[in-house]
């Protein structure tokens, strides 16, 4: 079939999630109150890094940007579901898809840095404790941020133009509730073996690539946490990147299911499952597990509530 002959495609129409009226409307609440509680959780746990001084040091200058970048991983795919809610037929502009999937992506990779960023400083902080305020000075922990963003949406160019430039003419119906790479191939009328294989190379490098960093930081890390004698002093180390640990085993047991395995055994129905879990659901746990795990950050909110408090009765 000649390319010229294909028709164009100008707007994709998404299945979202199917069922009755009444589990559209209970789906709809649910995600709205998801969507309000991850907003809000993110945006305490920046404003509460920024406003207390005690909390101005490299873990937390991390741990405020992975919740900035949950901030918008969550508002690249959430509105438009919920928009598409309350629509007959879920319609999205060909631009506008590309783009939601250039933006989730980049999002989701630049996060896959940071997680990796993170996991170094927590191993810099239990293995080289002497050496941790040289090796991890203000200077430094912004050049290893702006890294994690820049190569975050660099290395997304290149498959969301391969995916851009592909021939659309079988059907323009998504059957996920957003723009994602396996139901955008599945869509194409043409040859689509090289652009799965160079995605899946581009994941396993991404993907695996910083998840053999995190194994290899937390190798060390445990490692030397066994060899203090102190069982407090035990205790202590690892409540410092308990936290950390719990959100990539979390963040990282879906995305590794959902692009690191041969596309034979895809099934668009699973997927559209665990991808609830990992662009959904996981962004509004992060800020309660470094909340409710972390006593300086539970001391920093309560002592925000309490101006905050003051402040109005005053």
């Amino acid at each position: 079939m000649e390319r010229e002959n294909i028709t164009t495609v100008k707007e994709f129409i998404i299945i979202g999630f199917t069922g009755s009226l009444k589990i559209q409307i209970i789906l709809f609440i649910t995600f709205l109150l998801i969507y309000i509680v991850t907003f809000m959780g993110n945006v305490v746990i920046i404003t509460v890094i920024r406003s207390d001084c005690r909390l101005h040091t490299p873990m937390y200058f991390f741990i405020s940007n992975l919740s900035f970048i949950d901030l918008w991983y969550t508002s690249s795919t959430l509105p438009k579901i919920l928009a598409n809610f309350l629509s007959e037929k879920g319609t999205i502009s060909f631009i506008g898809c590309i783009l939601q999937l250039y933006f989730f992506l980049s999002l989701g990779v630049t996060e896959n840095f940071l997680l990796a960023a993170m996991s170094y400083d927590r191993y810099v902080a239990i293995c080289n404790p002497l050496r941790y305020a040289i090796l991890m000075k203000k200077r430094v922990c912004i050049q290893l941020v702006t890294s994690c963003w820049f190569t975050g949406f660099m290395s997304i160019v290149i498959p969301t133009v391969l995916i851009a430039r592909l021939p659309y003419c079988a059907s323009n119906v998504i059957n996920h509730f957003f723009c994602d790479i396996s139901p955008l191939i599945q869509l194409s009328c043409s040859d689509t073996h090289l652009i799965q294989k160079f995605n899946f190379i581009t994941a396993i490098v991404v993907i695996l690539g910083t998840f053999f960093m995190i194994t290899v930081s937390y190798i060390y890390i445990v490692s030397t946490i066994l060899r203090i004698s102190s069982s407090v002093g035990r205790k202590k180390a690892f409540s410092t990147c308990a936290s950390h640990l719990m959100v990539v085993l979390l963040y990282y047991g879906t995305i590794i299911f959902m692009y690191v395995r041969p596309k034979a055994e895809s099934s668009l129905e699973v997927d559209k499952a665990m991808a609830v879990f990992y662009c959904i659901v996981t962004p509004m746990l992060n800020p309660i597990i470094y909340s409710l795990r972390n006593k300086e950050v539970k001391h920093a909110l309560n002592k925000t509530l309490s101006s905050g408090r003051s402040l109005s009765l005053g």
